[in-house]
């Protein structure tokens, strides 16, 4: 989280610095470009005054030696230019009149014009600065001066303001990602802290706390109001299982009594099959109240684990094939197979589904199978009579009982606790129609 809200503030702060910098750069080019050339027009209006007054008298002398000392001193190439375009005096030669800006220059100079005033010399431009000066006024233009300014000097002036510009530009950015750095990490330490928590108390450890000291004020309030969720969740849940483990518990004692009392009944009882109606009554309430302790165990069940599938088959097969009795019972699982279970869970879970196969679906053939894959897929499929699509939809909730097995011995939770340990684990159980006939129940869990 830290990298990504600097991920956001860094890019703003670049685009801040660049809306700020691109003017201020375009400033400085303008700038240096017009002082540049207003010095060299301050100099072509020099020679343009000398020219005149060549030309009037005829004697060029002093400003052919004028122009070539400037060319020397400057490297800047002069020349005076006749109205005819033809060159009358010049610093060196050759002298190109025919540069698209000073062609443009000399036109608008024989008009009585000076040429274009706004130039402006970017630093990747490698072109002169060309400055023509009109010799006369108006329709008395006689002549006019031509400079040839190289912009390397000027270019070299634009990098180095554009570098301390960057430089200024820089240090406060980089002093601000400094100040951002520790700033995220102590408004942002909170919420990791609080979603380490939410992850804990996810995975079961309802002790688990949020910080409530560091941060803002504002995470500081949220931290607490979670800590004092989960006080109230844990609390609720330690009197959910102590109710129905005390319950169960104190059933136990008048159940044993109860069902001891039926036993020494029996030689005083001539109805047979009212004696076995209260055996049996008895055992189903002792097994009701297993399945209550083994569904509260749920509330306290550890995150999934690695599980060695060969070695859970290798332990319960042999028991699942007694029970199946004359049931043909397949086994189809690829070797090696490792998935994320909830420890101890997978095996209850899988002893459930085959026995129910067994005793309710009234199949002559179980298979259990496996499809290997990122999420693995085990399959408890039988041929018998299956159930119906909203039989299959009730199947997962407690204590529902298909009508035609009322008779059989069962609580009605052994689904429901199956399903809650599966998605305990990450997972998910699905209830499927086989065919062509018959129920898939499928346990869906992460690889190991």
């Amino acid at each position: 989280m830290l990298r990504r809200l600097l991920i956001l503030i860094v890019p703003l702060l670049v685009a801040l610095v660049g809306a700020l910098g691109v003017p201020l750069a375009m400033a400085v080019v303008q700038r240096e470009s017009q002082e540049t050339y207003l010095d060299r027009l301050g100099d072509a209006g020099r020679f343009a005054s000398l020219a005149e007054n060549a030309l009037a008298s005829d004697r060029r002398t002093a400003l052919r030696e004028e122009l070539d000392r400037y060319d020397r001193l400057y490297g800047i190439a002069a020349a005076l230019v006749g109205t005819d375009r033809a060159l009358i005096e010049s610093s060196r030669l050759p002298f190109d009149l025919s540069d698209p800006l000073v062609k443009a220059g000399l036109d608008a100079a024989f008009s009585g014009y000076r040429g274009d005033a706004h130039q402006v010399v970017w630093p990747w431009q490698d072109a002169d600065l060309v400055v023509v000066e009109p010799v006369g006024r108006d329709s008395e233009v006689v002549a006019a001066v031509v400079t040839v300014s190289p912009t390397d000097g000027l270019r070299a002036a634009v990098l180095r303001q554009w570098g301390l510009l960057a430089l200024v530009g820089l240090v406060p950015a980089l002093a601000v990602v400094a100040v951002a750095w520790p700033m995220s990490r102590w408004v942002l330490r909170p919420v990791r802290k609080l979603d380490e928590a939410t992850a804990a108390v996810a995975g079961g450890e309802l002790d688990a706390r949020a910080d409530e000291v560091g941060g803002p004020p504002e995470l500081r309030r949220l931290a607490a109001s979670f800590n004092a969720m989960v006080d109230v969740v844990g609390r609720a849940l330690r009197r959910q299982r102590a109710f129905v483990s005390d319950a169960s518990h104190q059933l136990r004692n008048p159940l044993a009594s109860l069902r001891l009392a039926v036993d020494n009944l029996r030689p005083h009882v001539t109805d047979d099959e009212a004696w076995r109606i209260a055996v049996e009554e008895a055992e189903e309430m002792g097994r009701v109240l297993d399945a209550l302790l083994a569904a509260t165990r749920l509330d306290s069940a550890s995150a999934a684990e690695p599980v060695d599938v060969d070695g859970l088959l290798a332990a319960h097969v042999p028991a699942w094939r007694a029970l199946a009795g004359g049931i043909a019972l397949e086994v189809d699982v690829p070797p090696g197979l490792r998935v994320l279970a909830p420890p101890g869970g997978l095996g209850s879970v899988l002893d459930e589904l085959v026995g129910n196969a067994v005793r309710l679906s009234g199949a002559s053939r179980v298979r259990l199978w496996a499809v290997p894959g990122e999420r693995v897929e085990l399959h408890v499929t039988d041929d018998g009579t299956g159930l119906g699509e909203a039989e299959r939809a009730a199947a997962v909730r407690r204590f529902w009982r298909a009508p035609r097995h009322q008779n059989v011995a069962g609580t009605g939770l052994g689904l429901a606790i199956c399903a809650e340990l599966v998605t305990g684990a990450g997972g998910e159980l699905r209830l499927l129609a086989a065919r062509p006939r018959g129920l898939d129940v499928v346990v869906v869990l992460r690889a190991g």
